[in-house]
C-alpha cells in the first residue's frame, strides 16, 4: 500500500530556504537591514566582515519582530516564533545573538528578558562568551547559570535583595535546563515574568522528554501574574487568545520563543507540545529537486531530511573488532593524520582507547569525556586548537554541538547507532565552509544497517574506503606489546 504521508502543518511544509552553500552565499555585514551601527563596528572588530546565509536571514527577521520595541502597546501584534534548522558550524548562535542584544539595547530597568537554554555546560559557556563579546559596554548584563558555581553563588549573581524588594541583576540568562528549573522553584525574587525572547538551542535534544518539563516550568513561570506588593500589575500576559477589551488595556510583553538546531524535529506532534505561535521554519536542510526530462521527481531526492557541511568527505572502512585500533593507529602514524577528532560510543570506550593509544606511544593524544572535570576539559580542547594534541578521543555527549577548532578528520571508531549521532559526529569538522574529512570504522556485520542508514537519510556520497591488512602489518608487534603493558596495569 501506498505510504501514509503524516500531515505537516503548512510552516513545516512550506518553510523559508536558506542557501545551503556557505561562501557562495556570504552577505555584507552592512547589507543586512537594521543592524545597530554600535553592533556593526562589533563585528568588525571581531573580524567578521560578512554573514553566513542563516545569519543574514535569521537576524532581520527576529529584528523586524521586535521593530515597535520589545513592549509592544496596544494594537502591536503578537511576534511569531522562530525555529531554525541549518547544519552544523552554520553560523545559528550569532544569528540569535546579534539581534537580542540589539532590541535590547534600549531596556531602562534591569529584567530577565532573553532566556537561553542548552543541554551541556560546554555549550551554555561558549554561548554566553559570544553574547559578552556582544553585550560588552552596554550594560547589558549576562549570567551564565549552569551549575559549575555554588547555587547560592548563583542566586546573588541572579538577584538582589533590597529594602523594596528584590531586583534583578541579569538581563540575558544563558542556563542548563537542571540548574535554571532549581532557580525557578528554590530562588527567591528570581523572576520570569517579563522574559521576552525564550532561545532554544539544539533544540531536538532539548525536546527529548527529560527536558519538555523545564520548558513547561520555563513557560508557566513567565506566565505567573506577580503581586507581591498589592498593587495592580502594569504588565500583564494573557496566554495568546483573542483580543478582548480587558486584554488589550495592558501593554503586553510578548514571550516569542526561537529554537534553534541541525537536526530541527520534522515530528508535528514534539512541535506541538511547543505551543508554538505561528511559526516560521528557516532551513537549509531541504533537496535541490532535480527534474528528468519528462517532468517527474526522482523517488531519492524527495527524502532528504539533513545537509551535511559543503566542505565534507565522507568515506567508511569496513573492519572487524581487532584490526580497528590498528586502523586507528594506521591514520595517525603512517598516514600522518592530524587534528584528529575520534568518537567512541561510552565513556569507558573512550578511556580504553585512550589508554591503548598511551601505550603504543608515538601520538599525542587525549580523551574528552564527562571523566574530566569541566576545567580540564577546557585545558584538552585549548590544547587541541593550538596543535599540542592531535587525537582527541570523545564521547557523544561531550563533543555534541561544540565548536572546536581546526579539526581536520572526525573518525569514528564505533559505529554511530543512529544518523542525527552521525550528522552531529562529522559536524564537528568542515564548519564554516572549511574542508573536512570524516571516516568511519564500521565491522562488517554493521556494514548493511550503516549504509541504510545513510540512503535513508538522503545521503549519498559516502565512499568506501577499505584499508589493506598488509599496511597494517608493521604496526602489529608494537601493538601486542602495547597491549601487554596495558594488561599489566589495568591488574
Amino acid at each position: 500500500p501506498p505510504q501514509v504521508q503524516p500531515f505537516l502543518p503548512q510552516w513545516l511544509a512550506q518553510p523559508k530556504l536558506v542557501q545551503k552553500s556557505i561562501k557562495d552565499n556570504l552577505v555584507p555585514i552592512g547589507e543586512v537591514p537594521g543592524i545597530h551601527p554600535k553592533l556593526l563596528k562589533k563585528l568588525q572588530m571581531n573580524g567578521i566582515e560578512s554573514f553566513f546565509p542563516v545569519q543574514a536571514e535569521v537576524i532581520p527577521a527576529i529584528l523586524q519582530s521586535a521593530a515597535n520595541g520589545y513592549l509592544m502597546g496596544q494594537g502591536g501584534y503578537r511576534p511569531k516564533d522562530i525555529c531554525v534548522s541549518a547544519p552544523t558550524g552554520s553560523g545559528k548562535t550569532l544569528s540569535f545573538v546579534i539581534p537580542i542584544v540589539q532590541v535590547l539595547l534600549d531596556r531602562v530597568v534591569c529584567q530577565v528578558r532573553a532566556l537561553v537554554v542548552l543541554p551541556t555546560k560546554e555549550l551554555a559557556q561558549q554561548v554566553s562568551k559570544v553574547f559578552n563579546i556582544y553585550s560588552d559596554g552596554t550594560g547589558l548584563k549576562v549570567v551564565l547559570i549552569t551549575g559549575q558555581k555554588s547555587f547560592a553563588k548563583e542566586q546573588e549573581m541572579l538577584v538582589q535583595k533590597k529594602v523594596t524588594g528584590y531586583c534583578s541583576l541579569a538581563d540575558i540568562i544563558v542556563a542548563t535546563p537542571g540548574r535554571l528549573t532549581d532557580h525557578i522553584s528554590q530562588t527567591p525574587g528570581f523572576s520570569l515574568t517579563q522574559l521576552r525572547f525564550l532561545i532554544v538551542d539544539e533544540a531536538d535534544r532539548m525536546i527529548d522528554d527529560m527536558h519538555q518539563n523545564c520548558l513547561n516550568q520555563i513557560v508557566k513561570a513567565a506566565f505567573r501574574v506577580e503581586n507581591e506588593s498589592g498593587s495592580k500589575m502594569l504588565f500583564q500576559r494573557t496566554k495568546p487568545g483573542p483580543i478582548t477589551a480587558a486584554s488589550s488595556c495592558y501593554p503586553q510583553i510578548p514571550l516569542q520563543k526561537l529554537l534553534f538546531s541541525a537536526t530541527l524535529t520534522q515530528d508535528p506532534e514534539k512541535l506541538q507540545q511547543l505551543d508554538l505561535f505561528q511559526p516560521r521554519l528557516f532551513t537549509s536542510v531541504y533537496s535541490e529537486k532535480k527534474t528528468p526530462g519528462n517532468g517527474t521527481e526522482s523517488e531519492q531526492d524527495t527524502n532528504k531530511k539533513y545537509t551535511l557541511p559543503e566542505g565534507l568527505s565522507q568515506s567508511y572502512v569496513p573492519c572487524d573488532l581487532n584490526s580497528k585500533p590498528l586502523l586507528l593507529l594506521h591514520f595517525m602514524l603512517t598516514m600522518k593524520f592530524t587534528r584528529v577528532l575520534c568518537f567512541t560510543n561510552s565513556r569507558e570506550a573512550s578511556h580504553r582507547l585512550y589508554l591503548l593509544v598511551q601505550a603504543f606511544g608515538g601520538v599525542t593524544a587525549a580523551e574528552f569525556s564527562s571523566r574530566l572535570t569541566p576545567n580540564e576539559r577546557q585545558r584538552t580542547m585549548k590544547e587541541f586548537e593550538q596543535g599540542k594534541i592531535q587525537l582527541l578521543i570523545s564521547t557523544d555527549a561531550t563533543a555534541r554541538g561544540i565548536d572546536i577548532k581546526g579539526v581536520n578528520y572526525v573518525i569514528n571508531y564505533d559505529a554511530p547507532q543512529f544518523i542525527r549521532t552521525y550528522i552531529h559526529r562529522v559536524g564537528r569538522t568542515a564548519r564554516a565552509g572549511k574542508a573536512g574529512v570524516a571516516f568511519s570504522l564500521v565491522l562488517r556485520i554493521q556494514e548493511r544497517r550503516f549504509l541504510r542508514m545513510l540512503r535513508d537519510a538522503g545521503i549519498q556520497d559516502v565512499k568506501k574506503h577499505p584499508v589493506k591488512g598488509n599496511s597494517l602489518k608493521p604496526l602489529v608487534q608494537q601493538y601486542e606489546e602495547a597491549l601487554c603493558k596495558l594488561e599489566k596495569t589495568v591488574k
